[in-house]
């Protein structure tokens, strides 16, 4: 899937990786873009109708948006299926990297409008399990999870903390739809969604207490 704010030097970059430049990010600066894309990574080729429905729009939209990523360089044709009257389409990449600041600052409004399309997948995609939560087998509805943490970090702690939660994850089964046969037995798709959302306050450093007094009450996330 689709990332924002991620870090280009991590684990998970590879041949099958791509770090927008402004040509890209531009090109993904659109939600059904971002959504095409995710789709057909997680399902494998596909073609504008089928992916038209699974998006709800119609499948003039889902042409001109899957001609528009292959400009960029993020879809191309697949050749090998489909004819004359039917286009497949397959992804270039597994994953997408952004964390370059000076390129957010050249163009605010893309990376803003790319950012956003992410967040609103991710919710999207938390509000999905959510609705299917009460039919999964029970194995599956205990490792369901919403949880957060509120913590008080330095800028460095927050990176370190990034690279750690990336190097374990690391360490786990990579999903593809040329890799699921070869999966064991029981293994479905899970997706794992990190957020480090810095929540910069300047009227709680303010009230934060001058002197050795300790402060009243307890701490809530």
């Amino acid at each position: 899937m689709v990332g924002a704010g991620e870090r280009p030097d991590g684990p998970d970059v590879d041949e099958d990786s791509v770090v927008l430049d402004a040509k890209g990010l531009r090109a993904l600066a659109h939600p059904v873009r971002v959504q095409l894309v995710g789709l057909l990574r997680k399902y494998g080729p596909s073609t504008a109708t089928r992916l038209a429905e699974r998006l709800g729009v119609n499948s003039g939209s889902a042409s001109y948006h899957l001609r528009q990523l292959g400009a960029a360089g993020f879809v191309e044709e697949d050749t090998g299926r489909g004819n004359a009257r039917e286009r497949w389409w397959r992804s270039v990449h597994r994953t997408t990297w952004f964390n370059d600041p000076e390129l957010a600052e050249r163009e605010p409004e893309a990376a803003l409008a790319y950012q956003q399309s992410v967040a609103a997948i991710y919710t999207l995609r938390t509000q999905q399990a959510l609705n299917g939560l009460q039919t999964m087998p029970r194995a599956w509805r205990n490792t369901f999870d919403m949880s957060d943490w509120a913590l008080r970090l330095t800028p460095e702690e927050a990176a370190a903390l990034y690279e750690e939660l990336t190097h374990v994850i690391a360490r786990y089964r990579r999903d593809a739809p040329e890799t699921a046969a070869s999966a064991p037995e029981g293994a479905e798709r899970v997706a794992v969604i990190t957020q480090i959302l810095p929540e910069l306050d300047a009227s709680a450093a303010s009230s934060r207490p001058s002197g050795p007094q300790e402060e009243e009450g307890s701490p809530t996330s």
